[in-house]
């Protein structure tokens, strides 16, 4: 049988209290066990019996060299399901200087921004399937910048986005 779908992610963190507010309070994820050394946390709207855990390591953890000089994890990506939420993710990630980028990949539209470990996560919404035809980029383009209120004027805020139709990132 194949493998159908991405379970749950662990991460090492330094601070387990910093991470868990900023997973909680900035992202909305549900904290269902709460230990000394480790957290186990749930996406709002999620069935899983869980989708995030988080492990202390400590404060004198070095930062990922993923990469840079390492191989390793570059990013977990997290769906929403309208451009409004989307646009709300914008301005909640900048108030917390979190937002390091926004991409328009064609049929998928993405901010990509860092926790407080300065680990990489990617906030998504993806074009629904009827319309992704008329969402593909120019030939031999990966992504354009992304222009949100654009693209909420041409999908619309409240569109629900679509399902099992992903992007491919080339470096």
């Amino acid at each position: 049988m194949p493998v159908t779908r991405l379970n749950h992610a662990v991460l090492y963190v330094r601070e387990l209290a910093r991470s868990l507010a900023f997973y909680r309070d900035v992202l909305g994820f549900e904290v269902l066990i709460h230990a000394p050394a480790a957290a186990f946390l749930r996406a709002p709207g999620s069935t899983n019996d869980h989708d995030l855990g988080l492990f202390a390591i400590g404060s004198e953890a070095g930062s990922s060299e993923a990469g840079r000089s390492r191989v390793g994890l570059y990013h977990l990506a997290w769906e929403v399901d309208t451009l409004a939420e989307l646009a709300r993710f914008a301005e909640v990630l900048t108030a917390h200087g979190a937002l390091v980028g926004a991409s328009d990949h064609g049929t998928t539209k993405a901010l990509y921004a860092h926790d407080p470990d300065g680990l990489e996560f990617e906030m998504s919404w993806l074009v629904p399937a009827d319309r992704v035809a008329e969402a593909t980029l120019p030939e031999g383009t990966v992504s354009l910048p992304l222009d949100l209120p654009r693209e909420i004027e041409r999908y619309g805020a409240q569109t629900r986005g679509g399902v099992g139709v992903s992007h491919v990132v080339v470096p």
